[in-house]
């Protein structure tokens, strides 16, 4: 079989060159059902590695996805510099939703813990992965410039940030990327009154798409409720993907897989080429557990979309049903901004 072709860009004003998709790892300690054995968790990222997808995203609050990478970072010690490898701080799950903590103490602590999980003495990219409403971000930003200079970060990034926040970050060190929801069903990044895409593109920050196949609803692969019944499974739980919202969307992606059709493509591979045509500053964090959907995914890079086909598949697209998260779910700070810095 082979070797899928990467298309690299840089992440970021003057910033690294990684794949346009990389590999999202939330689903592989579960969430989307239950984790597999080490074992196979082991050979899924041999081959991820042996395809050349080389841009690893992960969290301190995806399982045990940060040890298993440990545990695969010393057994393959001369792969580590291969890898660019992101992973976030900020999210503690609790029963009833989630706790936030983007604290500078717990900034400190958090990436302590994920380096001693890890392995390793730096990572790549370190991210906020949600802002705590109580911190200024440019506390924050500070004691991650910190280490950074101490040597233990490359890049800073924040997931979840309004343009505002974004900005005054960026008055205080760079910022590489910005994570945040962009598919073709989610286009809050593009609001005009949000401005944020605006933003980043006048800061220079890349932004890299989390959920870019809308949580597998942009796969083709749900057909109904019992597709996400499976224990551990999140969806079920999430508005899009309950009810007539289900039936609706449901309908919408099978339009979307009559234009993949036209083009030779899975819904999937659509569905990526699409965020891709948004920009070179675009970049996506696909996640799967499958070998042959990672190749089928990182054979999106191949595909171009002319502006008509990217036209319709928006098209068709804005038609969606429900909320990405329900609303009032605890601890969600969407677009998230913070208190201002006292003088």
């Amino acid at each position: 079989m082979s070797v899928p072709k990467i298309v690299t860009r840089a992440l970021g004003k003057d910033g690294p060159q990684v794949p346009r998709l990389g590999l999202g790892l939330m689903g592989l300690s579960g969430h989307y059902g239950l984790p597999a054995p080490d074992e196979e968790r082991f050979a899924f990222l041999d081959k991820a590695y042996d395809m050349g997808e080389r841009f690893w995203d992960t969290s301190d609050m995806y399982g045990d996805c940060e040890d298993l990478l440990g545990k695969w970072f010393a057994a393959n010690p001369d792969k580590r510099e291969n890898i660019f490898l992101a992973t976030k701080f900020g999210i503690i799950p609790e029963k009833a939703g989630i706790k936030v903590d983007s604290s500078p103490e717990y900034c400190r602590q958090a990436l302590e813990k994920s380096l001693k999980r890890l392995g390793l003495p730096f990572v790549d990219l370190f991210y906020i992965h949600h802002l705590d409403k109580v911190t200024p971000i440019e506390k924050t930003i500070k004691v991650m410039a910190e280490l950074k200079n101490a040597g233990k970060i490359k890049h800073l990034g924040i997931s979840e940030c309004s343009a505002n926040t974004l900005r005054r970050a960026s008055a205080i060190h760079p910022i590489t990327c910005v994570q945040m929801e962009y598919n073709a069903f989610t286009l809050e990044i593009e609001d005009p009154q949000r401005r944020f895409l605006e933003t980043c593109r006048e800061l220079g920050t890349a932004v890299v798409a989390y959920s870019p196949l809308g949580r597998g609803l942009l796969t083709g692969s749900i057909q109904s409720k019992e597709d996400i019944t499976k224990e551990g499974d999140m969806r079920s739980r999430l508005p899009r993907f309950s009810g007539e919202s289900l039936d609706k969307n449901l309908a919408i992606v099978a339009k979307i897989n009559e234009i993949a059709k036209t083009k030779s493509a899975t819904p999937s591979q659509l569905a990526l080429a699409w965020l891709l045509a948004q920009g070179d500053d675009i970049f996506g964090i696909p996640g799967t557990t499958r070998v042959h959907r990672l190749r089928e995914n990182l054979d999106a890079m191949s595909i171009e979309l002319s502006a008509e086909e990217e036209r319709a598949i928006r098209d068709v697209a804005k038609d969606v049903t429900g909320p990405r998260i329900p609303d009032g779910f605890p601890g969600v700070n969407l677009f998230g901004d913070t208190p201002p810095l006292e003088a």
